[in-house]
């Protein structure tokens, strides 16, 4: 007589667990992904402020206005980052653009992720050369 066959795979609890788990990993890149995608807008906001011609020179009421221009341009929420979270300091000839904002998502009932991101930006005087 020939032996039994051994069964191999998983169980139904096994692949239960195995999707609870992939799926709170997945909500969970699905609340933070779009947190980050926004960073990344702002990033590159900064950068094409940076880019424009006399930018150093700049009244700092200019540079906050061309910057909230290039926030719509990257789709940027306009509640997401504060007025009083830009800050344009000169020292000397050049001057620098800074970003500092806390972003809070809802998670799960009362729990939030929170993300704090702060990004610096030359603005010197050779840009335009």
């Amino acid at each position: 007589m020939l032996g039994r066959k051994r069964a191999s795979g998983i169980t139904l609890i096994g692949f239960l667990m195995l999707l609870c788990v992939i799926g709170f990993f997945g909500y969970l890149a699905m609340r933070l992904v779009p947190m980050y995608v926004e960073y990344m807008g702002v990033v590159k906001a900064m950068e094409q402020v940076k880019a424009e011609p006399n930018a150093a020179n700049m009244d700092p009421a200019q540079v906050r206005s061309l910057l909230m221009l290039k926030f719509d341009t990257q789709y940027v929420d306009d509640n997401a980052i504060p007025p009083q979270a830009i800050r344009v300091v000169r020292q000397g000839n050049s001057s620098t653009l800074s970003i500092t904002y806390e972003r809070r998502v809802p998670f799960v009932y009362n729990l939030e992720l929170v993300g704090t991101f702060e990004k610096s930006v030359s603005l010197s005087a050779t840009n335009g050369l």
